[in-house]
């Protein structure tokens, strides 16, 4: 699939508001820091798109683009190290939590973890909130091109181990990705438009 449009439609922090069109929805999340706004330019295409900053905790709306008129790519806010305060912190994780046991649109969670780093606890009780709710997700390991590939492969290895030996029975569906070499573009985004082929199929 290419991305030929990509549109701001709203930003806001109740899911009420979200937009009421029966497209598909697929959320981006992930810790405050990982390069969720650079992935999300680089599949668009659009440099500008999602607001990259050095500050991290840059996003704090619940943002919907409408990509190709067809489906929803929303960016969430990041979980975890952003420097906001504990009150603001908190309503972050209410409605980020009431988007997702809310939102009738959403298909499918993308959850985005730093490849270079050990599993996070943050981002393990994140998924596993998912899992506990049935909402569907897959994980994508961002800045691939920081590490060796030995090491990239390593990493992997070990967050499968990490996710195995607890709650899961086997490792979810995982992209490797960079923003900077548009690892993973192609294979992300044949996924997502496999899954509206489906639902084309089945509406």
């Amino acid at each position: 699939m290419k991305i030929k449009t990509a549109d701001f439609v709203i930003s806001n922090s109740d899911v009420s508001k979200c937009p009421k069109e029966r497209l598909a929805e697929y959320a981006f999340i992930g810790r405050s820091n990982v390069g969720k706004s650079s992935l999300i330019n680089m599949l668009t295409g659009q440099n500008k798109l999602a607001k990259t900053s050095g500050r991290p905790g840059k996003t704090q709306l619940i943002n919907h683009f409408k990509i190709n008129n067809n489906w929803f790519l929303v960016d969430l806010p990041g979980y975890g190290y952003a420097k906001v305060s504990k009150s603001v912190k908190k309503t972050f994780q209410s409605f980020i939590k009431n988007y997702f046991l809310q939102r009738e649109q959403l298909i499918c969670s993308f959850v985005l973890v730093d490849c270079r780093h050990e599993p996070q606890k943050v981002d393990l009780e994140f998924m596993e909130f998912l899992g506990e709710n049935e909402i569907p997700f897959c994980i994508i390991f961002t800045k691939s091109d920081k590490l060796k590939l030995s090491e990239l492969n390593r990493n992997i290895k070990n967050y499968s181990k990490k996710m195995t030996s607890t709650l899961w029975e086997e490792m979810p569906q995982y992209f490797i990705t960079s923003a900077t070499s548009t690892a993973g573009k192609e294979e992300l985004l044949n996924y997502i438009d496999i899954i509206n082929q489906q639902l084309e199929k089945t509406s």
